[in-house]
């Protein structure tokens, strides 16, 4: 396992954690899309997709990251969570990217709104 592994790991534990802190029902998306990081409910039926990486170094990573939330035609929020550098929030295609300092900061309801 190499360095940025490891930490990928951590930082998809602690992003699944705090989505839970935001009160919703996590679970491993595979959609017809491909595979989803976590497909998120809240009880009165909000949906959220997210992607977790940590760090979006190139175009390769990007797509992978990306390209699985793109293939998604519903209008629910997306949103890849990154420890890239410099990242504040950038949306690309419908897709917000978020610092995970950020998201554990702030939450995603700001964005939702």
């Amino acid at each position: 396992m190499v360095f940025g592994q490891r930490h990928h790991y951590h930082s998809d534990g602690i992003i699944y954690n705090h989505l839970i802190r935001l009160g919703y029902e996590v679970t491993v998306g595979q959609l017809q899309a491909g595979e989803v990081d976590f497909v998120c409910k809240k009880p009165k039926g909000q949906r959220i997709y997210v992607q977790a990486s940590y760090i979006i170094a190139d175009e390769a990573t990007r797509e992978r990251e990306f390209g699985n939330l793109r293939a998604i035609k519903d209008n629910y929020p997306k949103y890849v969570i990154s420890m890239t550098p410099l990242v504040g929030r950038q949306d690309s295609d419908g897709i917000t990217h978020l610092h995970l300092r950020r998201f554990l900061t702030e939450g995603l309801e700001i964005q939702q709104s």
